[in-house]
């Protein structure tokens, strides 16, 4: 999830963005956490369902909502 951040330079607000056209909502201190380093004490490791949903938000997000 990191490395897709810089690669595709989104902040923050923007994946909170894209993970909303995927029906996902998350927070921004929870985004935040994802992004920790492993040896801080709020660090969450992305699970499946958050990289699964922010794929398919970056989908409609490039290409549009399926007609």
């Amino acid at each position: 999830m990191k490395k897709l951040r810089v690669a595709l330079k989104l902040n923050d607000q923007e994946i909170v963005d894209i993970l909303k056209l995927a029906d996902f909502a998350i927070t921004k201190s929870e985004l935040a956490a994802i992004f920790r380093n492993k040896e801080h004490e709020n660090f969450k490791p992305c699970g499946d369902q958050i990289l699964r949903n922010f794929l398919n938000g970056l989908i409609i997000h490039k290409r549009g909502p399926k007609p």
